[in-house]
């Protein structure tokens, strides 16, 4: 299924799945993908899936729509390309065309010695990891004890327009990194600018004069 994979300074912030045939993309609220952010139009563009091809075409947006650097008023869009608004980059995948298994031939034994066979050479599965637990807790404010669980690759945290930043997963391990707003968010009382910082469990995060406790077991 295709999927746009939105990321800014080279920080995935997100990733959508392309399940209709017509998914906006805009500043507004009401966008299928919603990019926050002034040079963002309010509906920007749409992406237009047509059997199995997907096309890309601007809304007469204010500062254009780019596709591999280049700007583009409809385009369709082949897996790996990267579309560009403003200072996001969304990376269009299709696994439709992306993913194929390794069809090399297979040496078997047989009476007349070693014999070359067209059929698939599929490796084992990998097990699948032990599951992760971790949580964002509001420490102060009108939301103070509510508690987010860490269940998707990435959560925004913050306000839209004044602070926002993301909480990423890489294996077993989470990050917290500065997408964007005014405010910097603060991990223990230190600024975290936009590279990734590594959480520990009972790290405390300050954003838009939030207190927030990372939980991790």
């Amino acid at each position: 299924m295709p999927k746009m994979i939105v990321s800014i300074d080279g920080v995935v912030i997100k990733e959508v799945q392309i399940t209709k045939d017509r998914t906006t993309l805009g500043r507004r609220p009401y966008n299928d993908i919603v990019i926050d952010n002034l040079a963002v139009s309010g509906e920007h563009a749409v992406l237009q899936m047509e059997g199995g091809d997907v096309y890309l075409e601007d809304l007469n947006s204010t500062n254009g729509t780019y596709v591999n650097g280049k700007a583009a008023k409809k385009q369709l869009l082949q897996d790996g390309d990267t579309v560009e608004v403003g200072k996001y980059k969304i990376k269009f995948v299709n696994d439709a065309t992306s993913s194929s298994y390794d069809k090399a031939p297979v040496l078997n034994a047989s009476a007349g010695g070693l014999t070359a066979s067209s059929a698939p050479s599929l490796a084992p599965a990998p097990a699948a990891p032990e599951p992760l637990h971790a949580s964002i807790k509001v420490m102060s404010g009108a939301a103070a004890g509510r508690e987010v669980q860490l269940t998707k690759v990435v959560t925004t945290i913050g306000k839209p327009g004044v602070a926002v930043a993301a909480i990423t997963r890489r294996q077993r391990s989470f990050f917290v990194h500065h997408v964007e707003g005014a405010g910097n968010p603060a991990l223990n009382g230190l600024p975290i600018g936009a590279e990734p910082v590594a959480l520990k469990n009972g790290d405390l995060i300050e954003l838009a004069g939030t207190q927030m406790q990372f939980v991790q077991s």
